[in-house]
Order: C-alpha cells, then structure tokens, then sequence
C-alpha cells in the first residue's frame, strides 16, 4: 500500500486541506509553519502536523526531552518550534519505536548532542535496512550519530526536570519495540503508536506487532491511567482515559467480528466484504489505514491464533 507516501506528498502541496479534514477538532494554541502547538501541562507541550507522529516536548531547568523526532528533513522546524517553547537545549530523545515518521531526525539531533534513548529492538532496526510493505518504505541503517546511544530491554525510568518519566516497554504490540513514557507528576502518558486516535492503527506485524499485542498494551495504559490523566497518542489529539476506553472496546468489537468469520471458514475477501469495521468508519476509517486494509492486517495477523 502507498496510502502514507500518498498523503505526504499531497500534504505539502495542501496543508491547510488536509488540517481542515484530519485535525480539525484540535485546540489551535500556537502554529508554527505547519505544526500546531499544544500546551498539554506548563512543562509539556504537544506538536502536531500532517506530516509524520506526534512530538511532545518536555522542558524545565535540566533542558529539553523530545519524545519522537518526525520525519528526516523536518528537524529545523521541529528544533525551531521547541525553541520557541524552550531556550534549552534538546538534551534527551525518545524513539517510541523505530517507524520513519518518529526517527527522522535522530542523526540530526544526535548530531548536536541529544542522548537518543529507545529500546533494544529499535536500535537494532534503526542500524539495519528495515522494509515496511504496507507502504512500500524502504529504511536505510542511520549513521551512528543516528542510533540510541542508551537502550533498555524492559523498562528504564528517566529523573528530569523535576519529573519521574517512567519508560515502560510492551513487547509485540504496534512493533516489537514499543515504549510509552508515563510523566508520573505530570499525570500525563505519551504511548507511541501503540493508540492512534481518531483512526485504525497501522499495526507493523512483519516487525513484531499484533493485534493482541496492541490491545495489552492499551489495557496496560487503561490501568495506568486515571480520569484526570491526559493520553498523548502516536497520531492524532490527546485523549483521556475515557477515550481511550471508548476506541480499545471498539478495536475488541473488530477483532471480535473477524476471529467469528475466521472461525466460520470465511476467506479474506468474504470478511471483507462483511465490512466488519462498518460501524467505525465514520470516525476511524479516513487515516493511513484504510477499512479494508485494517481488517486485512487483523484477518492476516488472526488467522492462526
């Protein structure tokens, strides 16, 4: 599929469309070029574009912690915005994973310094050509200014800025080198693309994801959180404990409808043909992930389970 590479090259020619379609419902607080900048908490802001994951920037008297860098050839507008937020400098860096549009602007950042922090699996793929068939991406290995320089097999726990940032890895979910970083004080989690909010998730199983991977993950969070915790997803606004209640039971109502059609001897055309997503299209259906691919990926990822 070339949904993504589509996307961003009508995205540049269209910004504005495409921010009126896909984030409209966001709070507009500042915008700089492209990128629309949300105070999550005094010390967390969260930047938004069409063009590639959420960054949230963390800051305070220590410096300032980046969790996921977008796209390569973004980083001076990304540095550019978070020095609007921040004179410090960008001290640490978090790979949610190891997904272009999240580790675009690791050899740039590395290069002026930042510790790259990130899972074991993710340094490994971020030093090998990695493929993603889904959208016919080709990852090249980055330079080592590129790579994590700390890297952890589980968790790891980050004292910054007056902040307990717990780093908590969920193996086999979106990849197979998830992390979320639970702001303890702050009350505020930040999951990677373990929660897509406001579309199906792209869930990468030829990397290590799964369908029931991701929905642990999201039970994890779900007990992690509490109702005044503020959810920062991999795409799309921040969300609350609620919210992310509301799209994990959706996500078991699908897997549920496919595991019945498997069950039945349904072949992939015939489930999708029952659009078992029908429901949540509406809501769900126009991100990188279409319909049919989404109950695609689940029949293919479900089909031996």
């Amino acid at each position: 599929m070339k949904h993504l590479i589509e996307k961003i090259n009508t995205m540049k020619h269209t910004p504005l469309l495409i921010l009126a379609l896909c984030l409209s419902s966001f709070p507009l607080h500042a915008q700089e070029n492209d990128i629309i900048t949300t105070k999550i908490k005094d010390n967390i802001h969260l930047l938004i574009s069409p063009q590639g994951g959420n960054v949230v920037v963390s800051t305070g008297n220590d410096g300032a912690f980046l969790i996921d860098d977008q796209l390569t050839g973004r980083s001076d507008i990304i540095n550019a915005t978070a020095n609007k937020i921040s004179d410090k400098d960008i001290k640490f860096i978090l790979n949610t994973h190891y997904h272009f549009d999240h580790t675009g602007g690791n050899e740039y950042f590395g290069n002026e310094n930042a510790v790259i922090i990130a899972h074991d699996n993710v340094r490994t793929r971020l030093s090998t050509r990695q493929f993603i068939t889904h959208f016919s991406k080709e990852m090249q290995p980055l330079s080592k200014d590129g790579l994590p320089t700390v890297t952890f097999s589980k968790d790891t726990t980050l004292h910054y800025n007056n902040e307990e940032i717990k780093i908590i890895h969920f193996p086999n979910a979106h990849t197979d080198g998830d992390a979320i970083a639970h702001f303890v004080g702050s009350n505020v989690i930040v999951t990677g693309d373990t929660v897509f909010n406001g579309m199906y998730p792209f869930i990468d199983t030829e990397h290590g994801g799964s369908i029931y991977g991701l929905l642990l993950a999201q039970d994890a969070l779900l007990t992690m959180a509490n109702d005044e915790t503020i959810i920062i997803p991999g795409h799309g606004k921040s969300m609350s404990k609620a919210d992310l209640k509301s799209y994990n039971t959706d996500l078991k109502t699908i897997v549920k409808r496919i595991k019945t059609a498997i069950k039945n001897h349904k072949t992939l055309d015939q489930t999708i043909a029952s659009r078992p997503t029908q429901e949540f299209d509406a809501t769900m259906g126009n991100g990188v992930v279409t319909p049919d691919d989404f109950t695609s990926i689940l029949y293919k990822d479900l089909i031996d389970k």
